[in-house]
């Protein structure tokens, strides 16, 4: 319930989310039309951090014909959102276009997740969007 995490008008929103979250669809295009970053076919995780300390994330990508990946790590500042494109994480190796993947998105705090895909292969562009699936500890509002 949403108005659980409002505490009499002082809205707090502190730990909203969860700590572990699942992707299991991931699918960077190959192609892209138009010009400019706008318009690169990408997958991206949209992370929510509500709380009051920086989240330290762990993304491991699991593959149908290979072992995993990862962790690839990222941060998301206290109170803040970050909208991460698998296309540019590099290390430990670029995530691969044109390959189905699936993501296991690690948290020290609670976050909420929302996957999103642009797929610009042809000119009548498409989006998805979609919540990740919550499958770590609740956070839990007081």
């Amino acid at each position: 319930m949403l108005s659980a995490a409002f505490d009499e008008g002082t809205r707090d929103v502190d730990h909203l989310g969860r700590t572990t979250w699942i992707i299991a669809e991931g699918y960077i295009p190959p192609e892209s039309t138009g010009e400019g970053r706008a318009f690169v076919s990408h997958e991206t995780a949209c992370m929510l951090n509500t709380g009051p300390a920086p989240a330290n994330v762990e993304i491991t990508l699991f593959f149908p014909d290979r072992e995993p990946v990862g962790p690839y790590r990222v941060v998301v500042p206290p109170r803040r959102t970050l909208h991460q494109r698998f296309n540019d994480l590099h290390e430990p190796e670029p995530v691969p276009k044109g390959s189905d993947y699936a993501s296991v998105i690690v948290s020290d705090v609670p976050i909420v997740v929302q996957h999103t895909r642009l797929d610009s292969r042809q000119p009548a562009l498409a989006l998805l969007s979609t919540i990740a699936f919550p499958a770590g500890t609740a956070a839990s509002v007081t």
